[in-house]
């Protein structure tokens, strides 16, 4: 049986490429309706590119911005949770860090006199002076400053005594059961009396507020704060 033939094509390249410019030859930008179809196709193409390409940079721009908001805040998420799991694997070691906190504070709370332990404090403070012969010819507390937990009181001071009683005394100061500080402190020798020393200086001692003082000190501060 034979075969039957196939049907041959011949393409004239040239002469599609004379079809082809001259639909692209002598077109009006300003009627584009009457341009042949292959112009007109295109030109409708690359318009719709254009249309898409819009649509999709402004719809894409403000996903990718909210997109990176949402990835910082991943990130801010991710911190904040690694850092309350570290604070839930150490919650017990927190608490015993906690209370001890608390020790400490209540300990040196008890290192603070209270307003009516103040003279007895004073009396404290002069007698180690006297302990150790010293001869006190200035005594002179000053004015109460009121801080926000504490109050402070400045005692300026002039002893005289030997090189080792002043020493001696500012030893006995430091070891007293309340918080007792030295500061300014000058020391000269003495006139017409040898080995004998004059030191001047300022002892502070602090207490802790009473009630009425500690609310006090927060309306003031709350006064100042709406001010």
């Amino acid at each position: 049986m034979a075969k039957a033939a196939l049907p041959r094509f011949n393409l004239d390249f040239e002469e599609l490429k004379q079809s082809v410019q001259s639909q692209f030859s002598g077109l009006n930008p300003n009627d584009p309706s009457q341009w042949p179809v292959l112009p007109k196709s295109l030109a409708l193409a690359a318009i719709c590119v254009a249309v898409t390409a819009l649509l999709w940079y402004v719809w894409i721009t403000p996903v990718n911005d909210e997109l990176e908001v949402e990835r910082q805040q991943e990130v801010t998420l991710r911190q904040t949770y690694s850092e309350k799991l570290a604070q839930a694997i150490n919650l017990e070691e927190l608490k015993k860090q906690l209370e001890q906190v608390r020790q400490y504070v209540t300990q040196l709370e008890k290192q603070l006199p209270s307003k009516a332990e103040m003279d007895a404090l004073l009396s404290d403070i002069n007698q180690a002076g006297l302990g150790r012969s010293l001869q006190f010819e200035l005594f002179r507390p000053g004015q109460v400053a009121v801080k926000d937990y504490y109050a402070e009181l400045p005692i300026s001071l002039r002893i005289t005594g030997g090189y080792h009683d002043v020493g001696l005394f500012a030893s006995d100061i430091a070891h007293l059961s309340r918080i007792v500080t030295l500061s300014d402190l000058s020391l000269s020798p003495l006139k017409d009396k040898e080995g004998m020393l004059v030191m001047e200086g300022v002892a502070k001692t602090y207490r802790y507020l009473d009630a009425d003082e500690i609310a006090a000190q927060q309306a003031a501060t709350a006064k100042k704060a709406v001010k």
